[in-house]
């Protein structure tokens, strides 16, 4: 093989290495995006990591049997919010559809979106954990000092009691956590006004 030959060989092959590695790029990167939404399809349709479900019709079902449903709110550093439930702990039957709020006071100056993350635990009981309605479903904006009472309508499904994993479980915890929305940006102030600038407006 001449040295004329050997040249667009090794041309051919780096072209062939280089296309590889961007398709193997561009690969990555696609599937980087597509992890979070599949995660959490994933974790919406098997209950895993205390992901509750969400359905559009109550349990017509209800058992002879409560269970003791505990309420914990947190928002994170970035939100100046105030958030609670309006109470710590209910005692539905299992199957009964009940309904409770929690309410969120903008302590900040500005307007200001949160969104609200939430899960159940013990972690098991999660795909049991049934929303009707539910704040965290969107998202929530909040003028300077504005307090709103949110809603959660859920049931527990009598389900739970046929699993050998989830049948002794007698206490859940509902957690929410609140963090500002990705698409919420600060309000930059407007400076002061002298008054030789009012003046000359």
């Amino acid at each position: 093989m001449t040295t004329a030959n050997v040249e667009p060989a090794k041309r051919t092959s780096n072209s062939t290495i280089l296309v590889l590695c961007l398709v193997f790029v561009c690969g990555m990167v696609g599937m980087a995006y597509a992890a979070v939404p599949l995660y959490r399809l994933f974790c919406q349709v098997t209950g895993y990591n205390g992901t509750t479900q969400r359905v559009e019709q109550y349990s017509e079902t209800i058992l002879d049997r409560t269970v003791k449903v505990t309420f914990d709110s947190n928002t994170s550093n970035g939100l100046n919010w105030d958030f609670r439930p309006a109470q710590r702990a209910i005692d539905p039957k299992i199957g009964e559809t009940v309904e409770v709020r929690f309410t969120a006071t903008n302590r900040s100056s500005v307007p200001t979106t949160g969104t609200a993350v939430f899960n159940v635990t013990p972690m098991e009981a999660g795909a049991y954990f049934n929303k009707v309605e539910c704040f965290c479903f969107t998202e929530t904006t909040l003028q300077p000092g504005e307090t709103l009472e949110m809603p959660v309508v859920f049931f527990v499904d009598p389900d739970i009691v046929k699993t050998r994993e989830t049948k002794d479980i007698h206490t859940l915890t509902l957690s929410y956590t609140f963090y500002p929305s990705k698409t919420d940006k600060p309000v930059a102030a407007l400076p002061a006004k002298t008054e030789g600038q009012e003046q000359k407006l």
